[in-house]
């Protein structure tokens, strides 16, 4: 058995214009005082990260990684989401999602989905480069305009749109393997691998590709009234990657899983600070150590109510809290006794 690693945190929602959240080495420093071991880093974000570089430079990794290792830290991932997002957005989304991309390439959809693809494949070897062996993205939605449609889809419309999905993934999963790194897709409403079913219609369509993995993050699973312990048995071996965030869902007479576009504070679900929400995190971590999970436990802090900085450092306490250090011995093993086949031939009445 094997023991995760953490307690790591997400950047990406703290990254800011003001100090300590503005340049790598205060917001690692920063990160440390909070109690983390690890950052999960956002590749996007050039207040903290130099993706060009890190993806042609070793000794720009070397350096960036001796940053964070004076403040204690270990880089732990890196994460595309934005730019995974644009790999397949629908057009409905263009002008929505735009503003991810490099002003070279917005309004010009086509430059746009080259553009995010060039981007995965760099932070893939950056990955490489920095001697990471994970990596978090988001898969992007053609779909997901109907995903509760009315009228009814067209018949073969789901499955053109998971062909093409397969179709533009398919190099940069092969751009994986080359340099050792699993793509964790982090299985999120708003992108067409959104639920355990949509997961594998795509892998089905990659010829279950070995580095087409998956980012666990049960929050997602609460807000869709999916059993969040179940897709742990289910996809233990897949799962490659572990967002600790907690959220709730209490539906009402007036609003369920689509939160009658409410605000997040008015949604009947919506993302809490760790604890404050639904998620049995005792089983999760219990599940996790039960499969072996060595990943890192990287918190990714959302909250309707809660103070960012708050949540952060309560955070790292709660994961700390969670991991469950794995046991080298049974419980039972003093009551053990030396045994053979032929004691043990005795003992079922064989002989």
């Amino acid at each position: 058995m094997k023991t995760m690693q953490g307690p790591a945190l997400f950047l990406a929602q703290f990254a800011g214009d003001e100090a300590p959240f503005n340049s790598w080495e205060a917001i690692t420093k920063w990160a440390a005082e909070c109690g983390y071991a690890g950052v999960q880093v956002p590749s996007w974000d050039g207040r903290l990260f130099d993706l060009e570089k890190a993806a042609s430079s070793k000794d720009y990794c070397d350096e960036f990684k001796g940053v964070s290792a004076e403040a204690g830290l270990t880089v732990t991932e890196l994460s595309t989401h934005l730019q995974g997002q644009l790999v397949a957005a629908h057009p409905a989304y263009d002008m929505a999602f735009d503003g991810f991309a490099a002003e070279t390439v917005r309004g010009n959809p086509k430059a746009r989905q080259e553009w995010a693809v060039d981007q995965v494949k760099k932070a893939i070897t950056a990955s490489r480069n920095l001697g990471i062996t994970a990596h978090a993205t988001f898969s992007g939605a053609l779909a997901w305009p109907y995903v509760y449609p009315w009228p009814q889809r067209p018949a073969g419309l789901v499955e053109m749109a998971f062909d093409e999905l397969a179709t533009r993934w398919r190099p940069i999963l092969d751009h994986a393997e080359e340099h050792g790194v699993d793509i964790c897709y982090e299985i999120h409403p708003g992108e067409d691998l959104h639920d355990g079913v949509s997961y594998e219609m795509f892998l089905e369509r990659v010829d279950n590709h070995a580095r087409a993995k998956m980012l666990y993050d049960p929050s997602h699973y609460v807000l869709q009234a999916l059993d969040y312990l179940d897709n742990i048995d289910i996809y233990h071996e897949r799962i490659g990657m572990f967002h600790v965030k907690d959220a709730e869902l209490n539906p009402t007479g007036r609003q369920g899983v689509y939160g009658g576009y409410q605000s997040w504070v008015d949604r009947a679900g919506r993302f809490r600070s760790l604890g404050d929400g639904h998620v049995d995190f005792g089983a999760v971590f219990s599940k996790l150590a039960q499969y072996d999970f060595e990943g890192w436990a990287v918190v990714e802090w959302e909250c309707a109510l809660k103070h960012p900085e708050d949540g952060a450092r309560e955070g790292a306490a709660f994961v700390r809290d969670h991991i469950i250090r794995v046991t080298e011995t049974a419980f039972d093993d003093f009551a053990g006794a030396n045994t053979d086949d032929a004691a043990n031939r005795r003992m079922l009445g064989l002989d």
